[in-house]
C-alpha cells in the first residue's frame, strides 16, 4: 500500500488523475477503493468464404469462373477472369411481376477508371452518366440473353457488369457477357441458357481467337459471335470488305470456340447454383385466343391482304378491329380477357401474316419475298453544308449531313481499352415525328447509339487513310420517316453524303435488312419450314423471327448485326441469308451510283502548318484567348498538336483570312516567290519598310512599286497601309526584298516607231543648170515624227537660194518664243504633281534610247547620274506655255552665252543660255554648262525643228525626282 501511495505522490499529475491512473475507482470517506481489472477483448473470429472456381482454356487464353467470394447477397454473381482482366457480373430479380406485357430486362455495364489505377478527368473526379461504349456493351449483353427467358415471364430483372481490373489487352465486353450468362445460371431466375460469346479476328488470312486490342488494329475482321450449344443467338461484325463466303467460314469456326464457355458454366451451377424458383407466367388462355380468332381473324386477314393500304391505314384498321372485339368482351363482362386483349389481337395478327408469307410467298405490301422497295436518292440536298444526301426506300426516309472538322475536333474516349480518340462519328437520331408520335428527347438512347454505331462501322471501312485525309468527320443521320430498316438507310445516305462532301471513298456502301419467318413444331420446337424475307418492313420486323442487318460494297461486307426473337436460329439459315442480302445490296448500289459516283470538289479547306512550340504558344495566347479570337473573327477552326497547326475553313475565303491572321502573329518561313501581306511601318526617300509575317521587316524599294516610274514613295504608300507583296530576294544577313509590281500585270508595250532612214542622195547638175537629187529606186513615204527630222525634199537650185534668203531674214528679224503659262491652267509647283504627267507619257522606246544615248555622267553634287536620265527619259516640263512652230537658229556669236553655273546655285527661276545636247522623241537634253544637263519637253502635236548645238534661252521651272533641272523656253523680250 505504501508503494502505491509513493507512486501517487511522485506523479506530477493532479491528485484525482493520479488516483485514477493507479487504478483506484474513487475516494470515499478517506478510504481508497480498488477498481476491478478489465478482461482482455475477445478476438474476432475468422470468416470462411466458401468459393467455387472453374478454370478452362479458350483459344490460347486461360479463363476462370469464380463465385461465392464477393457479392454474396446478389441472386447470382460471378467473377470471370482472363489474364489480368477481371469482370464481376450480378443478377437480381424483382419479387413481383411487371404490370406490362413484356420482359423489363435491364443490363448495365460500367467501366471505372480504378480498374487501371487512374483517376477520372471529370470535374467531380468520379464517373457519371453511362458513356456510349458502356451503352453498347450493355446492348451486346442484352441481345443474346433476352430471347432465352421463358414466354410470359414479366418480372423485372437487372444484370450489372462491373470491370474490376483491366490490363488493356483484352476488351472486357466479351468477358462481361459470358459472366452474365454464368450469373443467370447460378441464380434462381428461370432462363434457357447458358450461352457462349467469343471474339474472332483475321490477321493475314488466319483466324485468331480472342485477339488482343493490338491484334485487332491489324485485323480485317472483328467478329463477335454468341450461341447456345446448337443455335446462333447474336452476331456483330465489323470488317474490311470481307466476302460472304469468308464471313460464313468465320461464323462456322466461331461456333465451336464459343461452345467452350458452356460446359464450365453448367459445372459451376451444379456446384454453387440455386434451385430455380417457380415464377408465375402470364400466358394467353386458349379460350380467349380462340374467341379473338373467331371475332377478328377474317377482318385482320382482309387488312393484310390489301397492298394498297399504307402503314398508318393498316394501323388504323387494326385499331378499329381491336375496339370492336373489346366491346364484345365488355358486354360479356370478361375482365380477365380484357386485360390481355391487346396481346391476343397481336398474336392473331402474327399468325395470319406469317402463315400467308410461308404458304403464298406474298407480303403485307404485296411484294415478293426477295423484292426491294422502290428507292429514291438525292445528293447535294442542302448545298450550304459540306455534304448532304436524302435517301428513301419505301416509306423509310433518312437525311444525312456531313460536317468536316480539324483533328482537334475528334471525340475523346475515356475508355479502358481502344484508341483514345475517334475522328469518324455517325450520330443517328430517331425523333418521335418520324412515326407520327409524341415523345420527349432525353439524352442518349440505347437504340439510337446502337443503330448509329452499326452504320458508323459500315462506312468506316471505306474511308481514306488518316495520312491522306486528316479531317475529323461527323455524319448526322436524321430519320425523317420510319417503316423499317432506318439504320441501313443511314448507311446508304451516309455514303452518298460523304461523296458529296468530296471525300474519296473506296466504294459506295449500301445496307439492307433480311428477315425470317419460321414454322415451328410446337411439340419439339424444331423448324419445319421457313422463308427468308429481304428488305423487311417495320411490321415484318415486329412479327418476324430475325432482323439481320448487312452492309457492304460490291466487293464484300463491311458491317453486320443479327438480332433474333426465338431461342436461337440454325447457323445454316444465317449463312443462307448472306447471299440474299448481297443480291439486294447490289440493286441498291445501282441507284446510288447513278445519283453520285465520284467525289465532288471539297468545299471545306484544311491547311496543316508546322511551327515551333514557342510560336504556337504565342498564337494560343493567355488561356487560349488569342486563338479563340481568331476563330470568332474568321469562322475557321484552329487545332494545335505538338508543333502542328491545322486550320479548317468552310471555304477558301475564310481560309485566307485565317492564314493572314496566323501569319501576322507567328509568321512562316520566308520563301522567295512567296506572297505575303503586311503593314507599311515607315517611308524613306528610296522606298518603304513593311512589317509582315509575324513581325519581320522587309524593304520595298521605290523601283518595285509599279511598272511605271514613281517620283515619290508617298504618292503610292502611306504609313499603316495594308498591302500584298511578293518576296523577290533574301540574303544571308536576313535582309528581305519585297516587290509590289511583281504581282501587277505587265503593261502592254506600245509599238515602236520606225526611225526615218536617210538614204544617201547624190546631187547632179542637169543640162539646164539645175541641181537634181538622185533617189533610190524604192522610197518609203515620209512619216510624221516628233523628232523634227525633215523628210527628203527634191528642189531646184533656184528654190534652194530663195529658201536660204528667207531663212536668213527670219533668223535676223523673228524672236524666239518663250514658254508662257496658259491662263486656263494652273502651273504645277511641285515635282510630285508632275509625276502623274510623267507616268502617262513615258514609254519603252524613250527608255531604250536613253540607255543607248546617255554616256556622260551628270554631275550635280555627284548625285545626277545616267540612271536618273533613264528613269525620266520622257522629259517633263511643268510649264504649259506655247511651243515654237518652226526652228529658229542662232549662231554662237549672236547668242550670248551665260557664264557657267554650279549645281548648288541653280534654283527655280534661274534663266540662262543652254545648248541642245541631244534630241529625243519627246523633248531635248540641254547642256547648261558646268557639266550640268537639263531637260525640255515638247508639248502638243506641233512639228518642232531643232538641231544639236542650237542655243536656247531657258529658265529653270522645277527639278525631277532624280534632281534633273526641268527647263522652259524664254522669249527674248522677257530677258
Amino acid at each position: 500500500m505504501s508503494s502505491i501511495v509513493r507512486r501517487a505522490r511522485s506523479s506530477s499529475l493532479p491528485n484525482f488523475l493520479a488516483w485514477r491512473a493507479l487504478g483506484f475507482r474513487t475516494i470515499c470517506s478517506g478510504g481508497l477503493g480498488i477498481a476491478p481489472s478489465s478482461s482482455p477483448p475477445a478476438s474476432a473470429g475468422i470468416k470462411i468464404l466458401e468459393s467455387f472456381k472453374e478454370e478452362f482454356e479458350v483459344g490460347s487464353r486461360v479463363v476462370t469462373l469464380e463465385t461465392g467470394k464477393i457479392a454474396r447477397f446478389a441472386n447470382g454473381s460471378v467473377v470471370l477472369g482472363m489474364d489480368e482482366t477481371k469482370v464481376l457480373s450480378t443478377v437480381t430479380c424483382a419479387k413481383s411481376k411487371s404490370p406490362g406485357d413484356f420482359l423489363p430486362l435491364t443490363v448495365d455495364y460500367q467501366e471505372k477508371m480504378f480498374a487501371q489505377g487512374l483517376i477520372p478527368n471529370t470535374y467531380m473526379r468520379r464517373e457519371g452518366a453511362p458513356k456510349e461504349r458502356e451503352l453498347l456493351c450493355g446492348r451486346l449483353i442484352d441481345r443474346p440473353i433476352r430471347p432465352l427467358f421463358p414466354s410470359g415471364f414479366y418480372h423485372e430483372v437487372q444484370i450489372m457488369a462491373n470491370v474490376l481490373s483491366s490490363d488493356g489487352k483484352q476488351d472486357p465486353d466479351i468477358l462481361a457477357a459470358n459472366a452474365a450468362s454464368t450469373a443467370l445460371m447460378l441464380s434462381d431466375v428461370p432462363w434457357g441458357g447458358p450461352i457462349g460469346v467469343i471474339r474472332l479476328g483475321r490477321i493475314g488470312g488466319q483466324i485468331v481467337v480472342n485477339p488482343t486490342m493490338d491484334e485487332l488494329s491489324s485485323s480485317d475482321l472483328h467478329l463477335i459471335y454468341a450461341c447456345t450449344r446448337d443455335k446462333t443467338m447474336m452476331i456483330d461484325v465489323q470488317a474490311r470488305e470481307i466476302t460472304e463466303k469468308d464471313l460464313a467460314a468465320a461464323l462456322r469456326l466461331a461456333h465451336p470456340e464459343a461452345v467452350k464457355y458452356i460446359d464450365p458454366q453448367i459445372r459451376l451451377a451444379a456446384k454453387a447454383g440455386k434451385q430455380k424458383k417457380e415464377y408465375k407466367l402470364s400466358m394467353l388462355s386458349e379460350k380467349t385466343l380462340e374467341k379473338v380468332t373467331d371475332l377478328a381473324a377474317e377482318r385482320i386477314e382482309s387488312v393484310f391482304t390489301d397492298p394498297s393500304r399504307g402503314k398508318f391505314e393498316r394501323g388504323e384498321a387494326l385499331e378499329n378491329i381491336g375496339k370492336d372485339v373489346e366491346k364484345v368482351f365488355e358486354e360479356e363482362g370478361d375482365q380477365e380477357s380484357l386485360s390481355i386483349l391487346p396481346k391476343a389481337v397481336d398474336t392473331v395478327r402474327k399468325k395470319i401474316v406469317r402463315s400467308r408469307m410461308i404458304s403464298e410467298g406474298f407480303r403485307v405490301d404485296g411484294r415478293h419475298l426477295d423484292e426491294v422497295r422502290p428507292i429514291y436518292c438525292e445528293s447535294h440536298h442542302l448545298p450550304a453544308l459540306h455534304g448532304s444526301a436524302l435517301f428513301s426506300r419505301g416509306d423509310t426516309q433518312v437525311l444525312c449531313t456531313i460536317t468536316l472538322g480539324a483533328p482537334g475536333d475528334a471525340q475523346r474516349l475515356d475508355s479502358l481499352v481502344g484508341p483514345p480518340k475517334k475522328k469518324f462519328m455517325l450520330h443517328y437520331t430517331f425523333p418521335p415525328f418520324c412515326t407520327d408520335e409524341v415523345g420527349k428527347k432525353l439524352g442518349l438512347n440505347r437504340r439510337e447509339v446502337g443503330h448509329g454505331t452499326l452504320a458508323e462501322k459500315a462506312l468506316l471501312a471505306v474511308m481514306p487513310p488518316e495520312e491522306d485525309f486528316p479531317y475529323t468527320v461527323r455524319i448526322n443521320s436524321e430519320v425523317m420517316a420510319s417503316d423499317g430498316s432506318t439504320s441501313m438507310a443511314s448507311v446508304c445516305g451516309g455514303s452518298m453524303a460523304l461523296m458529296d462532301a468530296g471525300i474519296s471513298l473506296r466504294a459506295h456502301v449500301a445496307g439492307v435488312s433480311v428477315g425470317l419467318v419460321t414454322d415451328v413444331d410446337p411439340s419439339s420446337g424444331e423448324i419445319k419450314d421457313y422463308r427468308i424475307v429481304t428488305d423487311i418492313l417495320g411490321l415484318e420486323d415486329h412479327l418476324g423471327d430475325m432482323d439481320f442487318k448487312i452492309a457492304g460494297t460490291r466487293t464484300g461486307v463491311t458491317a453486320s448485326q443479327l438480332d433474333i426473337k426465338p431461342a436461337g436460329i440454325p447457323l445454316d439459315i444465317v449463312c443462307e441469308s448472306l447471299e440474299n442480302a448481297r443480291k439486294a445490296r447490289l440493286q441498291i448500289l445501282d441507284h446510288m451510283e447513278r445519283e453520285i459516283n465520284s467525289p465532288r470538289d471539297q468545299q471545306c479547306r484544311l491547311a496543316t502548318l508546322k511551327y515551333t512550340n514557342d510560336a504556337l504558344r504565342n498564337l494560343i495566347g493567355p488561356m487560349g484567348a488569342l486563338k479563340r479570337k481568331i476563330e470568332e473573327e474568321t469562322g475557321a477552326r484552329l487545332s494545335i498538336d505538338d508543333g502542328t497547326l491545322t486550320i479548317v475553313a468552310k471555304n477558301q475565303a475564310v481560309m485566307d483570312k485565317a492564314q493572314e491572321k496566323v501569319d501576322y502573329i507567328i509568321g512562316r518561313e520566308i520563301v522567295v516567290g512567296g506572297v505575303y501581306k503586311g503593314t507599311v511601318t515607315s517611308i524613306k526617300e528610296y522606298g518603304a519598310f513593311v512589317e509582315f509575317n509575324g513581325g519581320q521587316q522587309g524593304l520595298l524599294h521605290m523601283s518595285e512599286l509599279s511598272h511605271e516610274p514613281v517620283s515619290k514613295v508617298s504618292d503610292v504608300l502611306h504609313i499603316g497601309k495594308y498591302i500584298t507583296m511578293m518576296c523577290i530576294d533574301t540574303d544571308v544577313r536576313g535582309n528581305i526584298k519585297l516587290s509590289l509590281k511583281a504581282l501587277l500585270p505587265k503593261p502592254t508595250s506600245r509599238p515602236e516607231k520606225l526611225p526615218v532612214v536617210k538614204e544617201a542622195v547624190s546631187v547632179e547638175t542637169s543640162s539646164f543648170g539645175e541641181t537634181v537629187a538622185s533617189l533610190p529606186s524604192v522610197v518609203e513615204p515620209p512619216q510624221k515624227s516628233k523628232l523634227a527630222v525633215p523628210a527628203v525634199v527634191i528642189r531646184t537650185a533656184v528654190e534652194c537660194d530663195e529658201a536660204e534668203k528667207s531663212s536668213s531674214v527670219d533668223k535676223n528679224t523673228k524672236p524666239k518664243r518663250a514658254a508662257t503659262v496658259k491662263p486656263d491652267r494652273k502651273p504645277k509647283s511641285t515635282a510630285s504633281k508632275q509625276t502623274v504627267k510623267e507616268d502617262e507619257t513615258l514609254n519603252s522606246t524613250a527608255t531604250e534610247e536613253s540607255r543607248d544615248d546617255c554616256g556622260d555622267t551628270l554631275t550635280q553634287d555627284d548625285k545626277l547620274k545616267c540612271t536618273s536620265l533613264e528613269n525620266n527619259s520622257n522629259i517633263v516640263s511643268s510649264s504649259k506655255g506655247k511651243k515654237p512652230s518652226r526652228k529658229e537658229k542662232q549662231s554662237d556669236n549672236e547668242a550670248g552665252e551665260s557664264p557657267s553655273i554650279s549645281a548648288r546655285k541653280l534654283k527655280i527661276g534661274t534663266e540662262m543660255t543652254a545648248k541642245v545636247h541631244q534630241i529625243r522623241t519627246h523633248g531635248l537634253v540641254l547642256d547648261l554648262g558646268g557639266g550640268i544637263r537639263g531637260m525640255y519637253k515638247f508639248e502638243g502635236d506641233e512639228e518642232t525643228e531643232f538641231e544639236i548645238g542650237d542655243t536656247l534661252q531657258v529658265k529653270c521651272t522645277s527639278f525631277s525626282s532624280k534632281g534633273i533641272p526641268v527647263m522652259a523656253l524664254v522669249d527674248e523680250e522677257d530677258v
